[in-house]
């Protein structure tokens, strides 16, 4: 049995991979602020899930406070196989409009994480970061070897940063580092910021389902499990790696409408607004050196995916139709 510090723990990955870690027989000391960038609630949903299960620790603090962060017994107290910091402050358009918060989080917060390894012998640290950071001008399919220098928005460059910061803690003090770059992630439970679960809520509610720009951009979707496995797997020592996750399957925003259309039986409002210039308009992956490195192949189709996240909705949708969606 291994012992893990997952921190972003009411997140929607990282509470999956904290749950298949526990699976697993490991145990989990999960970190996360449940701060308000969305809705608490399903934060909260998420959590519960964990918490009470045999192995888990939860600790309610932010990663950007060294203080705070060494003041927590679970974590001073208990030697941890490996950190993984899936905490974040995420979203594009978000970053815009405060990228203060996304510099405490995402780089002062990935530097306290860092520093807590070197300080404690911890060798493993998995660092996550986004497709966002290949700008707009990426091939397609994105391989790691993309230009990543130019970032679109704040968001892309913390986690820039970050994946510095971990090369320079490698360099300094030989930890283990994969960093795993997320395309988009979608299933149950999932951020109410991001697409699946806004069009899921807006179809089935009634509401207008807002599109920015004509709906023919196109996003490389994986399923969460999918996306926590790989996650997992980039566990084993490598170095210094930095390793796509997911975006294996591409649509467009208005073929995906139309799938969720056919999955709830109901017919979308949209609402079209100009499309925000943080927003790019493709992203697929290339996983060939997550298939080496990992051994690891995305496994659940996107029909299936969705039709599975439309049934998480229909099955908690007495609480998940009141979810604010950003």
């Amino acid at each position: 049995m291994a012992n893990y510090l997952v921190t972003g723990v009411a997140g929607f990955i990282a509470s999956r991979v904290s749950e298949m870690l526990l699976d697993e027989g490991h145990a989990v000391v999960g970190i996360d602020n449940l701060n308000n960038a969305y809705d608490v609630r399903m934060k909260e949903y998420r959590l519960g899930r964990l918490q009470g299960r045999e192995g888990f620790t939860f600790v309610r603090a932010d990663i950007s406070d060294w203080e705070a962060l060494n003041q927590q017994s679970a974590i001073a107290n208990r030697r941890f196989d490996a950190v993984i910091n899936l905490a974040a402050r995420a979203g594009v358009r978000a970053s815009v409009e405060d990228p203060w918060v996304y510099v405490d989080t995402n780089v002062t917060g990935t530097l306290n994480l860092l520093e807590l390894c070197q300080r404690n012998g911890i060798s493993k640290f998995i660092l996550a970061s986004t497709s966002s950071i290949y700008g707009g001008d990426a091939p397609l399919p994105t391989p790691e070897t993309a230009d990543s220098s130019r970032p679109l928005q704040s968001y892309a460059a913390t986690k820039k940063g970050a994946e510095a910061l971990a090369h320079a803690y490698h360099y300094l003090y030989d930890i283990d580092v994969t960093v795993v770059r997320y395309f988009t992630v979608y299933g149950p439970a999932g951020r109410p910021d991001m697409s699946m679960f806004r069009f899921a809520q807006w179809i089935s509610e009634g509401r207008p389902l807002v599109v920015f720009g004509d709906g023919e951009q196109t996003r490389g979707f994986t399923y969460v499990d999918d996306i926590a496995r790989g996650t997992i797997q980039a566990l084993k020592p490598l170095g210094y790696e930095i390793i796509n996750l997911g975006g294996h399957e591409s649509i467009s925003i208005n073929a995906l409408i139309a799938m969720m259309e056919g999955f709830i039986g109901r017919e979308a409002v949209i609402e079209h607004r100009p499309r925000h210039p943080a927003d790019a308009l493709a992203n697929q992956a290339d996983v060939t050196k997550a298939r080496q490195l990992l051994g690891w192949q995305p496994q659940v189709p996107l029909r299936e995916g969705v039709a599975r996240l439309i049934e998480w909705y229909n099955e908690h949708r007495e609480w998940a139709k009141d979810i604010e969606t950003l």
